[in-house]
């Protein structure tokens, strides 16, 4: 098991820890709010292998980020120590996706509930796993799920429309079913992750994001950009913003 006191150190969470709809609901929250959503190891060519304690030196003692193996595979072991009771999911984010292309969690209390600190600009609060209408997900973002395909579409709404997210199915998974998926968007040229680098994290007004040589900063509904000069600029926007050396 792992140092869930440590964890939750790490997440800056320091309320009740029993495994309630209250307490899931707050360190989704505070994850998404600290851990970056990040393919730093992906661009620099470090191996990621999903190994719950060397997940935890990598995002919990070292304070990296990481993609949807790497954060969910973790917060599922910390949800699980603390009492909760979880199940991995595997899902796709494009129609044509690779199988394992995503991995998302169902988290049971009085009634199911999808959890996700992985998906990058996503729902910030649990969402109601057998609900068909559409349901708050934080930042004042709607979200549906809707049956397709034998397993359920992850929408959100947005101003052209419901926009696809992914595809998923209950149907449970262990953590090592996930590590071709792993390894294929970590090496495929295919992969968006191979191809330019991410980093991303929800903020108390909207997000904020490195993409390439761009810092996207949105707040209270109004973004902006900037393209950063150098790599010395990089390096104090990772710092700064994210808490990354």
């Amino acid at each position: 098991m792992i140092d869930a006191g440590r964890y939750l150190e790490r997440i800056a969470y320091r309320g009740p820890a029993a495994p309630t709809l209250e307490t899931l609901r707050q360190i989704h929250l505070a994850h998404l709010m600290t851990v970056p959503f990040e393919n730093l190891s992906v661009r620099r060519g470090e191996p990621i292998f999903l190994d719950e304690d060397r997940l935890f030196e990598k995002v919990v003692v070292r304070r990296r980020g990481g993609f949807c193996y790497e954060l969910n595979g973790l917060f599922a072991a910390l949800l699980e120590t603390l009492g909760f009771r979880v199940a991995r999911l595997a899902g796709r984010v494009g129609p044509s996706g690779i199988p394992f292309d995503h991995l998302a969690l169902r988290v049971d209390l009085d009634e199911p509930w999808l959890a996700d600190v992985g998906f990058g600009d996503s729902f910030l609060l649990p969402l109601r796993l057998q609900l068909r209408e559409p349901q708050q997900g934080g930042c004042g973002r709607r979200y549906r799920l809707d049956g397709k395909d034998g397993g359920l579409l992850l929408l959100r709404e947005e101003e052209q429309g419901w926009q696809r997210q992914y595809l998923f199915t209950l149907e449970r998974w262990p953590l090592s079913a996930f590590a071709e998926g792993c390894r294929h968007h970590q090496t495929s040229p295919e992969s968006s992750f191979t191809q330019k680098t991410v980093v991303s994290r929800a903020t108390q007004t909207g997000r904020i994001t490195l993409s390439g040589r761009r810092l996207i900063v949105t707040s209270n509904g109004t973004r902006t950009e900037s393209e950063l000069a150098d790599d010395a600029a990089i390096a104090r926007t990772l710092s700064q913003h994210f808490g990354i050396s």
